[in-house]
């Protein structure tokens, strides 16, 4: 799970809300949160460019839309929010751009492909193949899988992010390993 560094969470909604507190209070929230919040992007759009990009997106959306944060759920779960509909909306988008749908088991199996290509990725062989398997993943497997297994994320965090009963989440990560282990058997 990434470091996050402890904060008043609190304050930091408090100072965001005042004017004269407001940018160096989003200072604060982007480097407290900023790498976290791109590397959850990065695992689903693959791309650092690309991750990069909606990192920015979030971040401007987060700050155009400080007034309607009621603070019923945590800023970092917030940010967590903006950030995956961020990513889903490119994959769709690029989707389309591409004039491709996912394929049968709604799969966006273009982006293994990213990964073999990628001068960012620096795993071995054997997390090449994981996140090739991962990348072959229908979204919302793909998305759970990597809250789950790499932020070590609870069922009840990644249900108010995503909005999807943890039964249903439980279910995605469970589907999500067997499909795993399927693609590294036939590995063999």
């Amino acid at each position: 799970m990434a470091y996050t560094p402890k904060i008043d969470e609190k304050q930091l909604v408090s100072d965001l809300q005042k004017p004269d507190t407001s940018r160096e209070a989003f200072d604060t929230l982007m480097r407290t949160y900023g790498e976290q919040i791109y590397w959850q992007i990065r695992k689903m759009v693959v791309r650092h460019e690309d991750a990069s990009d909606l990192l920015q997106n979030t971040f401007l959306k987060a700050w155009n839309n400080l007034d309607s944060f009621r603070g019923t759920a945590k800023l970092s779960t917030w940010l967590h929010k903006i950030a995956v509909n961020e990513s889903i909306n490119f994959l769709n988008k690029e989707r389309g751009r591409r004039n491709v749908s996912a394929d049968e088991d709604g799969c966006d199996s273009y982006l293994a492909e990213y990964l073999v290509a990628d001068k960012y990725f620096d795993g071995d062989e054997l997390k090449q193949e994981l996140h090739k398997a991962i990348a072959m993943l229908p979204e919302k497997q793909r998305i759970v899988f990597n809250m789950r297994y790499f932020d070590d994320m609870s069922y009840d965090q990644i249900s108010e992010i995503m909005g999807t009963s943890t039964g249903a989440l439980k279910a995605n990560y469970h589907h999500a390993v067997k499909k795993i282990e399927v693609y590294f058997e036939n590995k063999e």
